[in-house]
Protein backbone atom coordinates (compact mmCIF):
# COMPACT_ATOMS: atom_id res chain seq x y z
CA UNK A 1 0.00 0.00 0.00
CA UNK A 2 1.45 3.48 -1.05
CA UNK A 3 2.55 5.24 2.24
CA UNK A 4 1.65 8.99 3.11
CA UNK A 5 4.18 10.51 1.28
CA UNK A 6 3.79 9.13 -1.65
CA UNK A 7 -0.07 9.62 -1.71
CA UNK A 8 0.65 13.12 -0.76
CA UNK A 9 2.96 13.97 -4.05
CA UNK A 10 1.18 11.90 -6.13
CA UNK A 11 -1.45 14.24 -5.31
CA UNK A 12 0.16 17.30 -6.10
CA UNK A 13 1.41 16.05 -9.02
CA UNK A 14 -1.96 15.30 -10.15
CA UNK A 15 -2.95 18.58 -9.45
CA UNK A 16 -0.06 20.10 -11.84
CA UNK A 17 0.37 17.74 -14.81
CA UNK A 18 -1.27 19.54 -17.66
CA UNK A 19 -3.37 16.18 -18.33
CA UNK A 20 -6.87 16.29 -19.69
CA UNK A 21 -8.97 15.81 -16.90
CA UNK A 22 -8.07 14.58 -13.20
CA UNK A 23 -4.62 12.99 -13.35
CA UNK A 24 -3.12 9.86 -12.02
CA UNK A 25 -0.06 9.12 -10.84
CA UNK A 26 2.76 6.67 -10.03
CA UNK A 27 6.31 6.33 -9.17
CA UNK A 28 9.33 4.39 -10.35
CA UNK A 29 12.89 4.47 -10.04
CA UNK A 30 14.34 5.33 -13.18
CA UNK A 31 12.76 7.48 -16.25
CA UNK A 32 13.20 4.67 -18.83
CA UNK A 33 10.93 2.64 -16.46
CA UNK A 34 8.35 5.65 -16.30
CA UNK A 35 8.27 5.16 -20.50
CA UNK A 36 7.96 1.66 -20.41
CA UNK A 37 5.19 1.82 -18.12
CA UNK A 38 3.65 4.39 -20.59
CA UNK A 39 3.82 2.09 -22.98
CA UNK A 40 2.05 -0.70 -21.29
CA UNK A 41 -0.82 1.27 -20.28
CA UNK A 42 -0.73 2.41 -23.93
CA UNK A 43 -0.95 -0.96 -25.29
CA UNK A 44 -3.23 -2.51 -22.48
CA UNK A 45 -5.99 0.20 -22.90
CA UNK A 46 -5.80 0.31 -26.41
CA UNK A 47 -5.25 -3.59 -27.37
CA UNK A 48 -2.66 -2.35 -30.03
CA UNK A 49 0.63 -3.10 -30.53
CA UNK A 50 2.07 0.19 -32.19
CA UNK A 51 4.44 2.71 -31.06
CA UNK A 52 5.37 5.45 -33.18
CA UNK A 53 8.03 7.78 -31.81
CA UNK A 54 10.83 10.28 -33.90
CA UNK A 55 13.97 10.54 -35.15
CA UNK A 56 16.55 12.25 -33.01
CA UNK A 57 14.40 11.14 -29.82
CA UNK A 58 16.21 9.85 -26.23
CA UNK A 59 13.45 7.85 -24.08
CA UNK A 60 16.06 5.42 -22.25
CA UNK A 61 18.64 2.40 -22.03
CA UNK A 62 16.19 -0.43 -21.75
CA UNK A 63 15.37 -2.89 -24.71
CA UNK A 64 12.10 -1.07 -24.89
CA UNK A 65 13.63 2.62 -24.61
CA UNK A 66 16.00 2.19 -27.02
CA UNK A 67 13.53 0.55 -29.73
CA UNK A 68 12.04 4.08 -29.34
CA UNK A 69 14.93 6.30 -28.78
CA UNK A 70 15.32 7.56 -32.68
CA UNK A 71 19.05 7.55 -32.93
CA UNK A 72 22.04 4.40 -33.35
CA UNK A 73 25.04 5.99 -31.85
CA UNK A 74 26.23 5.61 -28.51
CA UNK A 75 22.65 3.66 -26.98
CA UNK A 76 22.09 1.01 -29.88
CA UNK A 77 25.38 -0.42 -30.98
CA UNK A 78 25.82 -3.98 -29.88
CA UNK A 79 22.39 -4.83 -28.52
CA UNK A 80 19.81 -5.40 -31.22
CA UNK A 81 17.43 -7.13 -31.74
CA UNK A 82 15.04 -4.35 -30.17
CA UNK A 83 11.35 -5.24 -29.54
CA UNK A 84 9.02 -4.43 -32.90
CA UNK A 85 6.25 -2.56 -34.13
CA UNK A 86 8.43 0.80 -32.92
CA UNK A 87 8.05 3.01 -36.23
CA UNK A 88 10.36 6.31 -36.23
CA UNK A 89 8.60 9.87 -38.18
CA UNK A 90 10.84 13.16 -38.72
CA UNK A 91 10.81 15.37 -36.47
CA UNK A 92 10.94 18.78 -37.43
CA UNK A 93 14.13 20.19 -37.63
CA UNK A 94 14.25 24.29 -38.92
CA UNK A 95 18.09 24.22 -38.56
CA UNK A 96 17.96 21.04 -41.19
CA UNK A 97 14.92 22.80 -42.82
CA UNK A 98 12.53 19.92 -42.14
CA UNK A 99 9.15 21.31 -41.69
CA UNK A 100 6.06 20.18 -39.59
CA UNK A 101 4.59 19.84 -43.44
CA UNK A 102 7.33 16.90 -43.96
CA UNK A 103 7.35 15.43 -40.52
CA UNK A 104 3.54 15.00 -41.05
CA UNK A 105 3.85 12.93 -44.39
CA UNK A 106 6.38 11.16 -42.95
CA UNK A 107 3.71 9.62 -40.54
CA UNK A 108 1.28 9.17 -43.31
CA UNK A 109 4.32 7.30 -44.59
CA UNK A 110 4.28 5.21 -42.07
CA UNK A 111 0.47 4.67 -42.16
CA UNK A 112 0.08 3.60 -45.64
CA UNK A 113 3.28 1.63 -45.20
CA UNK A 114 4.05 0.06 -41.79
CA UNK A 115 1.14 -0.14 -39.86
CA UNK A 116 -2.31 0.79 -40.45
CA UNK A 117 -3.09 4.07 -37.64
CA UNK A 118 -6.06 1.74 -36.15
CA UNK A 119 -3.28 -0.44 -34.90
CA UNK A 120 -1.30 2.28 -33.59
CA UNK A 121 -1.26 2.58 -29.17
CA UNK A 122 0.90 5.37 -28.72
CA UNK A 123 2.83 8.42 -30.42
CA UNK A 124 5.19 9.08 -28.15
CA UNK A 125 7.75 12.24 -28.20
CA UNK A 126 10.00 14.78 -25.98
CA UNK A 127 8.48 18.18 -26.85
CA UNK A 128 12.14 19.53 -26.81
CA UNK A 129 14.51 17.10 -28.15
CA UNK A 130 17.40 16.55 -25.53
CA UNK A 131 19.80 14.66 -27.16
CA UNK A 132 18.63 15.39 -30.07
CA UNK A 133 20.10 18.81 -30.57
CA UNK A 134 17.57 20.72 -28.51
CA UNK A 135 15.25 20.94 -30.54
CA UNK A 136 12.09 22.30 -29.86
CA UNK A 137 8.69 20.69 -31.59
CA UNK A 138 6.65 23.61 -33.41
CA UNK A 139 3.26 24.35 -31.98
CA UNK A 140 1.42 23.59 -35.29
CA UNK A 141 3.53 20.18 -34.91
CA UNK A 142 2.28 19.47 -31.73
CA UNK A 143 -1.16 20.42 -32.40
CA UNK A 144 -1.75 18.20 -35.68
CA UNK A 145 -0.22 15.39 -33.54
CA UNK A 146 -2.94 16.14 -31.07
CA UNK A 147 -5.69 16.06 -33.51
CA UNK A 148 -4.54 13.12 -35.27
CA UNK A 149 -4.45 10.94 -32.04
CA UNK A 150 -7.84 12.30 -31.60
CA UNK A 151 -8.83 11.37 -35.00
CA UNK A 152 -7.64 7.46 -35.29
CA UNK A 153 -7.88 6.70 -31.21
CA UNK A 154 -4.10 7.24 -30.84
CA UNK A 155 -3.01 7.71 -27.06
CA UNK A 156 -0.48 11.24 -27.30
CA UNK A 157 2.40 10.46 -24.69
CA UNK A 158 4.37 13.10 -23.81
CA UNK A 159 8.22 12.44 -22.83
CA UNK A 160 9.13 15.16 -20.19
CA UNK A 161 11.88 13.45 -18.26
CA UNK A 162 14.73 16.08 -19.65
CA UNK A 163 12.19 18.87 -19.86
CA UNK A 164 9.72 18.83 -16.60
CA UNK A 165 9.82 20.79 -13.68
CA UNK A 166 10.26 24.50 -14.87
CA UNK A 167 13.50 23.45 -17.34
CA UNK A 168 11.67 25.07 -20.15
CA UNK A 169 10.20 28.30 -18.44
CA UNK A 170 7.12 26.56 -17.77
CA UNK A 171 6.32 24.01 -15.08
CA UNK A 172 5.81 21.63 -17.95
CA UNK A 173 7.21 22.16 -22.16
CA UNK A 174 3.39 20.87 -22.96
CA UNK A 175 2.25 23.59 -21.20
CA UNK A 176 3.95 26.12 -24.02
CA UNK A 177 1.72 24.58 -26.67
CA UNK A 178 -1.78 24.09 -24.58
CA UNK A 179 -1.89 20.58 -25.78
CA UNK A 180 -2.97 17.92 -23.45
CA UNK A 181 -0.95 14.86 -23.41
CA UNK A 182 -2.63 11.07 -22.21
CA UNK A 183 0.31 10.48 -20.13
CA UNK A 184 3.23 11.94 -19.70
CA UNK A 185 6.65 10.84 -17.53
CA UNK A 186 9.16 13.15 -15.70
CA UNK A 187 12.22 12.85 -13.50
CA UNK A 188 15.58 14.57 -13.59
CA UNK A 189 14.26 17.72 -11.75
CA UNK A 190 10.91 15.85 -10.06
CA UNK A 191 13.27 15.05 -7.01
CA UNK A 192 16.59 16.86 -6.71
CA UNK A 193 18.96 13.83 -7.75
CA UNK A 194 16.96 11.01 -5.91
CA UNK A 195 15.54 8.24 -7.36
CA UNK A 196 12.22 9.14 -7.76
CA UNK A 197 10.55 9.13 -11.46
CA UNK A 198 6.86 9.44 -12.38
CA UNK A 199 4.44 8.62 -14.70
CA UNK A 200 0.72 10.80 -14.74
CA UNK A 201 -2.04 9.64 -16.86
CA UNK A 202 -6.15 10.41 -17.59
CA UNK A 203 -7.95 8.92 -15.40
CA UNK A 204 -9.30 6.67 -18.58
Amino acid sequence: MPYESYVSLAERINDLAPIDGPAKTAFFTTGAEAVENAVKIARAYTGRPGLITFGGGFHGRTFMTMALTGKVAPYKIGFGPFPGSVYHGVYPNAAHGVTTADALKSLERIFKADIAPDQVAAIILEPIQGEGGFNVAPADFMQALRDLCDTHGILLIADEVQTGFARTGKLFAMQHYEVKPDLMTMAKSLAGGFRCRALSAAPR
